[in-house]
């Protein structure tokens, strides 16, 4: 017995030393990270949370100030009273790499223009790259410092919410690629366009608008370099300002926009666009104006006819006109990715008749408000040879309902091609029997896959 306990003894003694040696590897590992490596990791974290690190060793202690990036949010509470300016000036002062890629700046409360001025005066200084601004705050707007506009290693520009934009009347961007403007005021209706025309290098451009378009409602993009280019406009208001947008951007492969529509012109034909996203949604106001704003969303529809990639939601009642997309075709279209429902069959059919080269096709079902939609035109397309290269099919939200039903025999039907059909069905009971129904239904294609999900 006594044998027994001392070889029990020495295996957990043992043990013990081997999970003592492990730890002692662990922390050899990360003891002998080089500073640089270990800096790019702290850069993965905020500043508060890299600042934290000082703690662990001499070492740590000042790492986190050599870190390229600066993050900072005001986040003030009972446990952290340090007033936001208090921190900024500590961290600034602190700070010692010579380089600068990220200064980010989040405020939920006023803040002193003269205070604001000597940040961004003490990044410009360090060549900051990445410059991100956001300050909400509903009783009082920022105004950008003029300090802003003499940044000349500028790449990354972002403002958002309750600033003001006000631009000087010479001043120039040279580096400047990517500009993001999400819900600030323009101080007049030319702040915008001087902006851009201060850009010559911009290649990425997303565009948010304030509900109440406070300060402008008419907008230029007159940008050639442009490749991205995204606008959203959202709005509670039962019916909401108008806006226009004035687009001269012939070298755009990539084009967003989601919420209400505005008059979007485009100046010139999108001939390199390669993907677009559109996803249209408005208030119930559209129903006294069907016919209008119809229209503009058939007239944006047609200015997207060089895109390879196409996804688009029109929207539940916005599409009740019956305007056409003739004669523009899309010959480029191998992916087109719909929001379906009851009020839009028929621009799913007037798209499909004018894509001879469709490979993909992928619905997504959306009536949320069933009830208050019309339906429209729902039989299938007029004509033959409208999928006769789609080798993949996808339905998402399939309910069984007819006119659903005929629209996959006419896929199953015409696609000669066709290598895959997806069914996505929520009722659980609907699935097996549509799935025996389904192999039923003649085809073109002998080696189409067919799952219901």
């Amino acid at each position: 017995m006594a044998n027994s306990a001392t070889h029990h003894q020495s295996d957990s003694k043992r043990r013990k030393v081997e999970l003592s040696q492990d730890a002692a590897v662990s922390i050899d590992r990360i003891s002998n990270l080089s500073d640089s490596l270990i800096c790019h990791i702290l850069s993965f974290l905020s500043t508060e949370e890299a600042g934290v690190t000082s703690i662990l060793s001499n070492r740590w202690k000042l790492l986190w100030t050599l870190v390229p990036k600066i993050n900072l949010n005001d986040n003030r509470s009972e446990e952290n009273p340090l007033s936001l300016t208090h921190v900024v000036y500590r961290v600034l002062a602190l700070h010692r790499a010579p380089l600068l890629r990220n200064f980010s700046l989040t405020s939920f409360s006023p803040c002193d223009p003269f205070h604001l001025d000597t940040w961004i005066h003490t990044v410009i200084g360090r060549k900051v790259q990445h410059l991100y601004l956001q300050f909400s705050h509903s009783k009082k707007l920022v105004k950008l410092p003029r300090t802003v506009f003499t940044c000349k290693t500028i790449v990354i520009l972002e403002l958002r919410a309750d600033i003001v934009l006000d631009t000087p009347s010479n001043f120039q961007f040279p580096s400047l690629k990517i500009l993001c403007l999400c819900g600030i005021v323009y101080k007049s209706e030319d702040s915008f366009s001087n902006l851009l025309s201060g850009c010559p290098v911009l290649e990425d451009l997303t565009v948010e608008l304030r509900e109440d378009l406070d300060g402008a409602s008419s907008f230029k993009i007159i940008v050639p370099t442009l490749k991205r280019l995204e606008i959203e406009f959202g709005s509670v208001y039962p019916k909401p300002y108008d806006y226009k947008f004035e687009i001269y951007s012939p070298a755009l492969e990539n084009f967003r926009f989601y919420g209400d529509l505005g008059n979007l012109v485009f100046i010139e034909k999108l001939a390199k666009l390669v993907d677009a996203h559109v996803s249209i949604y408005a208030g119930h106001w559209v129903l006294e104006n069907g016919l209008h704003y119809g229209a503009r969303i058939f007239k944006l529809v047609r200015e997207l006819n060089c895109s390879k990639f196409l996804s688009i939601s029109p929207g539940q009642k916005e599409c009740l006109c019956f305007d056409s997309i003739y004669p523009s075709m899309y010959q480029n279209l191998v992916r087109l990715e719909f929001g379906v429902n009851l009020s839009n069959w028929h621009v799913l059919k007037a798209l499909l008749l004018v894509a001879p080269n469709l490979k993909v096709l992928v619905l997504d079902k959306n009536d949320d408000d069933e009830e208050e939609n019309r339906l429209c035109c729902i039989g299938p397309p007029d004509g033959s040879g409208c999928l006769s290269l789609l080798t993949a099919f996808n339905f998402n939200g399939f309910e069984e309902l007819e006119h659903e039903v005929e629209f996959v025999k006419y896929v199953l039907n015409e696609a000669r091609l066709l290598n895959a059909m997806t069914i996505k069905i929520n009722d659980k009971h609907l699935k097996e029997s549509f799935l025996q129904r389904l192999s039923m239904f003649p085809r073109q294609s002998t080696k189409c896959l067919i799952t219901v999900e």
